[in-house]
């Protein structure tokens, strides 16, 4: 609608809006989440947690109507049929930007229950958001390096500790646990460093998904395998809010958690091997599918590939 604004008004102007709904949703958000330590009680905290996610809900959908506002951006997104709004999911995905997360709030919005995302520790310290995903019960994970166990090995364990906690809390309400299984984001540096036999992908992590199956695998139904293509070069936060970024292609497939994806990863052998080779195998048809989005869109035939019955426009 504002996009014929230059770019900089817009994005100082969308930012303004981002940032007005942040303050705005976080204090009644935070005090909300107060009231689950004055009056915990199973009942109350189920109440509590529902009205906690009807404002994350609203905060994530003003900000699909922010982005809408100030970009044109033209979404093709294939799957979300398969989705249903009450039921418990393990959301995996590659990981290119933090508009990745803005983009998978977007397009989950209402159709399945709220992400949740497992996120660093220091992270909660970011101004506002750090309190509001501590009122979401977004688990806050501190990862030890090999090196640091070997020095300090009481504390081996206690990150798979923290996970089991945190899926505790997801048991209660229908939820979707968000997993960037690569880790970090993608750069080509890392690519080369870790020596990655995927072309757009870094190696995937198999412990943090196969513990929280293991956790939640009598909840959880159903793995929602997610591809992100930004056609026009992968964006940051400042490109998506001020109108730079022009498409971008999601692609969504769900299948049913299966027993054999469900075990005990860390002590038996077998179990880590085959659930390795499950893992491999789906990071190995991701790459090739990112590899085929992006050849149909150099190509200027998206709909090749996708097929035009399947291209859905993101409507708020």
């Amino acid at each position: 609608m504002l996009d014929f604004l230059p770019t900089p008004v817009k994005g100082v102007l969308s930012f303004i809006g981002y940032l007005i709904n942040t303050l705005c949703l976080t204090v009644p958000l935070i005090l909300t989440s107060f009231l689950k330590f004055v009056l915990p009680f199973k009942g109350v905290i189920v109440l509590l947690d529902k009205i906690i996610i009807w404002l994350a809900t609203l905060w994530i959908s003003i900000n699909g109507v922010n982005c809408d506002l100030f970009n044109r951006i033209d979404w093709q997104v294939k799957g979300l049929t398969q989705l249903k709004k009450k039921d418990w999911y393990l959301v995996i995905s590659n990981h290119q930007s933090w508009v990745d997360i803005l983009v998978l709030q977007k397009i989950f919005n209402r159709k399945i229950p709220m992400l949740k995302f497992f996120l660093k520790k220091e992270l909660i310290w970011v101004p506002f958001l750090g309190l509001a995903w501590w009122a979401l019960d977004f688990p806050f994970m501190k990862r030890y390096s090999k090196k640091f166990l070997e020095a300090n090995p009481h504390l081996k364990g206690k990150d798979l500790e923290q996970t089991r906690k945190a899926c505790e809390k997801f048991k209660h309400t229908p939820v979707s646990v968000m997993n960037f299984v690569e880790g970090t984001r993608f750069t080509p540096e890392k690519h080369e460093c870790q020596n990655s036999p995927f072309e757009r992908l870094l190696l995937p992590r198999a412990g943090g998904i196969a513990f929280v199956l293991s956790s939640m695998g009598e909840y959880l139904h159903h793995i929602v395998n997610v591809a992100i293509v930004y056609p026009g070069g992968v964006p940051t936060f400042w490109d998506y809010i001020s109108g730079k970024t022009k498409q971008i292609i999601v692609d969504v497939d769900v299948f049913p958690v299966g027993e054999q994806m469900i075990g005990d990863y860390f002590n038996n052998d077998v179990y880590k091997k085959q659930f390795c080779d499950w893992l491999n195998k789906i990071w190995q048809e991701k790459d090739e599918k990112l590899k085929k989005l992006l050849l149909c869109e150099s190509a200027d035939r998206p709909s090749a590939w996708l097929g035009q019955s399947h291209i859905k426009k993101i409507k708020n």
